[in-house]
């Protein structure tokens, strides 16, 4: 099991990565707009500065983060564009400066967190590592679409394990936002950046995924259409979970339209 020291170093690494490729961005760089429709660069950043703090108070102070939760479930799509909105009206110094502010207090909130304690979030209660590796999925997940608008290429790192990891736990979560019965356990296997191998799931199981992490990575973000991806996937749950994974909380995203990135 990976541990909370671990993951906030991590997480701290991938958070720098983006920051290097926003933080020289003249105004022109920041109003690109990227593959989420309606999102510009500074929308992605303040999208991830603000859940940031919110994740951050549901460390620190519960009781507020059920104020912020409440708020949010009144409209959940809309809220959510709202306060990207209103962070990307922000200039652009100031919201690098609070998404780093609120990153450095959120990793520092959650190594203090005693181990078995569970922290609240918009989906099921999850303890600081779940609530760390969720945080590097989603950075790394809005990197993308940041780096897909500038032009960038990012190298793939030992990091992906984290967001391989969450795509493969969020297995049932992604059958039950669309109102399916849990299929049975999956065998994933995948090749990491290295050429490393990765896997979960028994090696009998009859439903397979096998492949590059990077590919994986990017189908449970919904960051690429499958059709787009070196993926082998067998099995009858398997091939059904394939367009409709979900590493994130929430309701299903729209995706991304094949060929999209070619």
């Amino acid at each position: 099991m990976t541990d909370i020291a671990e993951l906030t170093t991590d997480l701290t690494a991938e958070s720098a990565d983006l920051d290097g490729i926003v933080a020289a961005l003249d105004e022109v760089g920041w109003a690109t707009p990227t593959p989420a429709d309606g999102w510009t660069v500074a929308h992605q950043i303040a999208h991830l500065a603000w859940t940031d703090r919110v994740a951050l108070l549901a460390t620190t102070d519960p009781e507020q983060f059920t104020e912020t939760l409440r708020s949010a479930a009144a409209d959940p799509a809309g809220y959510v564009d709202q306060v990207a909105a209103e962070g990307a009206g922000v200039p652009a110094p100031a919201l690098l400066a609070d998404w780093r502010r609120g990153r450095t207090e959120l990793t520092d909130a959650l190594l203090a967190v005693p181990a078995g304690v569970k922290l609240p979030w918009f989906g099921p209660p999850m303890s600081a590592v779940s609530m760390a590796t969720a945080r590097l999925m989603e950075t790394w997940a809005h990197g993308q679409d940041v780096a897909d608008a500038l032009g960038v290429t990012r190298i793939p790192t030992a990091r992906l394990r984290h967001v391989a990891h969450i795509g493969v736990r969020t297995v049932g979560f992604a059958f039950a936002v669309h109102s399916r019965p849990a299929p049975p356990e999956f065998r994933v296997q995948l090749a990491g950046p290295s050429g490393e191998s990765w896997t979960w799931g028994p090696e009998t199981a009859s439903d397979r995924i096998t492949g590059p992490a990077l590919d994986f990575c990017l189908l449970v973000t919904q960051r690429r259409h499958p059709d787009d991806l070196d993926l082998t996937v067998t099995g009858e749950h398997a091939i059904e979970w394939v367009p409709i994974a979900q590493a994130f909380a929430g309701m299903p995203g729209p995706g991304r339209k094949a060929g999209q990135f070619s």
